[in-house]
């Protein structure tokens, strides 16, 4: 009988699991899939020797989430920095360039540098404690209230209709609405802001790694650090119900909402299952890899040495994008998410060719096949692109929620981003983790602090488990603790 269980071997599940392992217990993972990973999977998914990452790809909190930080994933991951974290092109050429230098990004941002380094300066000087507040529950005292007010202040601005009052010209905001925009969420909005302020203070502070050799380095490395502690981890092991699971102290789940009513049935009480069941889930995205012929033809000077680029024009014509998915309209000019990981890790594809990775925004649950307009935009900005193009594989929506059973109508954030969102997730409680059922921890995104590869909610999760039932803190996570 192992001491506790995990369900789902994504980021956030084998955190959970390392952190368990490292405690000195017994833990077992089970992963319905194949393979281990869930958001961190890469594959050769086209051709032999083409590597693409099937869901992230570039990771701003690699360096930068207190949980990788403790796992000292830098020193088992080799990471790649580009000096560009990311990019906003508009027409005729030009382009608003984040260089993690915040100073050089002001100094090409025109008549707004200096508004724009007022802006983003105390959340680059304080990364730690800006990541103290966005890495954790919203409903707490944060370490440095102090700065949890002044990125609170500019979220409140940059999320309102004043979100355009400290500028001049149209580089700033199309760089902001740029990374605003991975938030899946209408525009402007306090979740958008707040997401877009905290990964570009991020790509000032220290950029946006690319993992060598794809996404799936990182799940490898937390699978290999549970393995040496003793943990085992099942794959192609769907679990259907909890009474499926060995019998175990603990049990943390990497399920969505809508998974854990489906395990649990009627052990839940109504109440809570009641809130579970009326769990919102957000948008969706079509995902488009490319295998190129030679690297993106980019206009503007400089986006050929960015790791992602925000495709989608001004900040006017990305609001509008945004706003009609959220409106549930495909866009006819979509907002894309550019990466381009083999720029920087020429492993990803044999000489000569690239590996491109791109998704758009569209309503829940669509079966569109966006390849022609995500293709149409990066043509927009990189005239030529299509005569590059080798071959290009499309998943829908539909076919992300096919792919990940947490991805409810492809909404890879596994639950909607705007304010109720961020506070009830999935329900208003200061230990949101823990469920009514003894024992049974959920951990996956549909817990603070939401989505992204940082493995903070299973962190969370793990912590409370140890300290609710087996009386132990937090152990150390390093290469070198002891084991």
């Amino acid at each position: 009988m192992p001491d506790a269980v995990v369900v789902g071997a994504g980021p956030n599940g084998l955190a959970a699991a390392a952190i368990i392992a490292r405690a000195g217990l017994s833990v077992e993972v089970f992963e319905a899939s194949s393979s281990l990973g869930g958001g961190t999977r890469t594959s050769e998914l086209m051709q032999p020797g083409h590597f693409h990452d099937i869901c992230s790809a570039v990771h701003p909190m690699a360096l930068a989430s207190p949980f990788f930080r403790a796992f000292e994933l830098a020193s088992r991951v080799e990471l790649v920095s580009p000096d560009i974290s990311y990019a906003s092109p508009l027409d005729g050429g030009r382009a608003a360039v984040a260089y993690r230098s915040l100073d050089r990004t002001a100094a090409e941002l025109g008549r707004d540098g200096a508004a724009y380094r007022r802006l983003m300066a105390p959340l680059v000087r304080n990364i730690d404690d800006v990541m103290d507040f966005t890495q954790n529950q919203l409903l707490r005292i944060p370490r440095n209230p102090l700065v949890a007010g002044i990125f609170g202040l500019r979220t409140v601005e940059q999320g309102s209709s004043a979100w355009n009052a400290r500028f001049r010209e149209d580089l700033a905001p199309a760089l902001l609405a740029g990374v605003a925009s991975h938030a899946i969420s209408h525009q402007p909005s306090l979740a958008a802001s707040g997401a877009g302020l905290m990964l570009g203070a991020l790509g000032h502070a220290q950029g946006w790694p690319i993992p060598i050799g794809g996404s799936a380095a990182i799940s490898a490395a937390l699978a290999d650090d549970i393995r040496a502690h003793g943990g085992q981890i099942h794959t192609a092991a769907p679990i259907e119900r909890l009474k499926d699971l060995p019998a175990a102290r603990a049990t943390l789940l990497n399920v969505s909402p809508r998974g854990l009513v489906r395990m649990a049935g009627d052990a839940l009480p109504a109440r809570y299952r009641s809130a579970l069941e009326a769990f919102r889930y957000g948008n969706g995205s079509c995902k488009v890899d490319f295998i190129l012929s030679g690297p993106v033809p980019w206009q503007a000077p400089g986006l050929a040495d960015a790791g992602t680029v925000h495709l989608g024009g001004t900040r006017k014509e990305l609001a509008h994008s945004e706003n009609e998915v959220s409106a549930g309209r495909h866009p006819e000019r979509p907002y894309v998410l550019v990466a381009q990981p083999s720029r920087f890790d020429p492993g990803r594809a044999p000489a000569g060719r690239h590996t491109l990775w791109t998704y758009c925004h569209v309503p829940a649950n669509s079966t569109q096949d966006m390849t022609e307009a995500v293709t149409a935009q990066v043509e927009r900005f990189a005239p030529g692109f299509r005569d590059l193009v080798v071959q290009s594989h499309a998943v829908t929506a539909a076919g992300l929620a096919e792919y990940n059973r947490n991805y409810i109508g492809g909404d890879f954030s596994v639950g909607t981003m705007d304010l109720r969102g961020l506070l009830q997730r999935p329900v208003v409680s200061p230990v949101p983790w823990r469920t009514p059922l003894p024992g049974v921890y959920l951990c996956s995104s549909s817990t603070p602090p939401g989505p992204g590869v940082t493995g903070m909610p299973g962190f969370h999760a793990a912590r409370y488990a140890l300290k609710d039932i087996f009386q132990l803190p937090v152990p150390a996570l390093g290469i070198t603790a002891p084991r």
